[in-house]
């Protein structure tokens, strides 16, 4: 049985008799598929020290020659990337076309390093004083830790370190446990790609692997994405320790649908939305807004929709694919046994579903549910959609404001006014115009509000060069300036 295990210092880390092993699972037949090596505090603290002895020379790396590893990291995926999206499905169970878009959009954040010289342009100005001049400049932080989850194992880590590699940090990846494979396989294209040893590393494990990283002196800054209480967690002890954190956590996102929209465009995105991946997606829609007078028709079609989705195995392209693990299934089943125990109308049952083995549930809906229900103030992070009814917009805002999360919304609508309110009044960090799940393009920033995101800096774009990077102005006054030999060579930026 295979065994993934750590990359450190450019290469795998060999498993040893002592190492503590989890288990990889296949979720579409429900099997064992592997092993994962889970870090002891050691291990970590050797893949920490490995990034902190390449750091420095890294930093001092040329613009040009990082950029250039950079570019050779993009043509590599480019070519790879069906590879990595098999290695994706065969863990996490998404279907290989879902795969391959969570490929292309963390590619986006790549692309956006490749250009991160024009990022780290400074100011200059001359004769702020007599013969005083001022310039400013961004440094790298340093040792730079990121813990992702399950559901992204490929594009949440790309949110964040081709700018850390881009503007000089060195990495330490700890990818969940549940899917670990794509990480190593990216590690091993960044060796490829000509990133020097100890820039890239990959710590697979668990709580110990985590505490080890938010206790450590040497990393500067952590990265988060999961649930709220973990990135909570993360960001109180990684900032006592003095560390920059930027902890993204759960989400409810929520899609208001006015009467004057396009019920049938309405009714698509709600299904796309809800149901892709599973419902496996920070940025899923797990509640219907609808205004009263449209929700019967808009249920229907929302229905009529999901009726036609086919569910199995993500390698054979079904429309859905299986949950990530057992236990995760049996839990978004426990929302639906809560939600129709407590007076919501069950529209489609996805515990009704003919598939004997693997982690599977199909597409639920459920109508008429209420705030104070389980499945409407929890994240379940699976196929279930919910459709709270609402007189009109007024108290569609006000519910969706209420909402403790801050994540992702969206209006439906063809009303240009009302979606100009809707963008200035939600309390919301990313929203969608007739654009059901509104990631931001890589040279934008992706973040919530409230209890969505914990510290003040987003993901990737300008607010990602900030926080991998610190500010620093130089005050300088330089006597006449001596001048050196004759070299008539064409002059270059290595």
């Amino acid at each position: 049985m295979p065994t993934v295990s750590h990359w450190i210092n450019g290469q795998d880390v060999p498993t040893d008799a002592g190492t503590r092993l989890g288990d990889i699972m296949n979720p579409a037949t429900g099997r064992v598929a592997g092993q994962v090596a889970l870090a002891s505090r050691a291990t970590v603290e050797s893949a920490i020290a490995s990034a902190a002895e390449a750091f420095p020379a890294w930093r001092d790396t040329s613009l040009s020659r990082r950029t250039a590893i950079l570019f050779n990291f993009r043509e590599l995926l480019n070519a790879r990337k069906q590879e990595l999206a098999e290695i994706i499905t065969a863990e996490h169970g998404k279907v290989v076309s879902d795969a391959l878009g969570e490929v292309a959009r963390g590619q986006e954040v790549v692309e956006f390093a490749c250009g991160i010289a024009h990022q780290l342009k400074g100011g200059h100005t001359q004769n702020a004083s007599t013969k005083i001049d001022v310039h400013s400049l961004r440094q790298p932080v340093g040792v730079s830790a990121i813990i992702s989850p399950f559901n992204f194992p490929a594009m949440v880590p790309m949110w964040f370190f081709p700018v850390a590699i881009a503007t000089g940090n060195a990495v330490v990846l700890k990818p969940s446990e549940k899917d670990p494979s794509a990480a190593n396989w990216i590690a091993e294209l960044w060796k490829e790609a000509g990133l020097p040893d100890g820039v890239f590393n990959v710590v697979h494990g668990d709580k110990e692997a985590v505490d080890t990283i938010l206790d450590s002196p040497e990393v500067a800054s952590v990265s988060f994405v999961g649930s709220t209480p973990i990135a909570k967690y993360v960001y109180e002890n990684g900032t006592a320790t003095g560390k920059r954190v930027q902890a993204l956590g759960g989400a409810k996102n929520h899609m208001m649908v006015l009467p004057d929209a396009d019920l049938d465009l309405a009714a698509d995105a709600a299904v796309n939305a809800g149901y892709g991946a599973a419902g496996e997606r920070c940025m899923a829609i797990s509640v219907v807004v609808a205004v009263e007078s449209i929700a019967d028709e808009l249920v229907g079609k929302i229905a009529e929709r999901t009726r036609t989705l086919r569910i199995g195995d993500g390698t054979t392209e079904p429309d859905m694919g299986p949950l990530v693990t057992e236990a995760h299934r049996d839990k978004v089943a426990g929302y639906i046994d809560a939600g129709e125990e407590s007076g919501a109308t069950l529209v489609l049952d996805g515990r009704e579903h003919e598939h004997s083995e693997g982690f599977f549930l199909n597409p639920t809906l459920f109508d008429h549910v209420t705030p104070e229900m389980s499945i409407y103030t929890e994240e379940i992070f699976g196929p279930v959609l919910a459709v709270v009814r609402v007189p009109g917009y007024d108290e569609g805002i006000e519910l969706i404001n209420a909402n403790p999360y801050g994540n992702g919304t969206a209006i439906f609508t063809n009303d240009g006014g009302a979606a100009r309110r809707y963008e200035n009044e939600i309390e919301v960090g990313m929203i969608g115009i007739n654009v059901p799940i509104p990631v931001p393009v890589g040279y934008y920033s992706f973040g919530g509000w409230k209890n969505s995101l914990f510290g003040d800096t987003h993901a990737y774009g300008e607010e990602g060069v900030h926080f991998f990077t610190r500010g620093k102005v130089v005050t300088s006054r330089w006597l006449d300036p001596s001048h050196g030999g004759l070299n008539l060579g064409f002059p270059t930026n290595d």
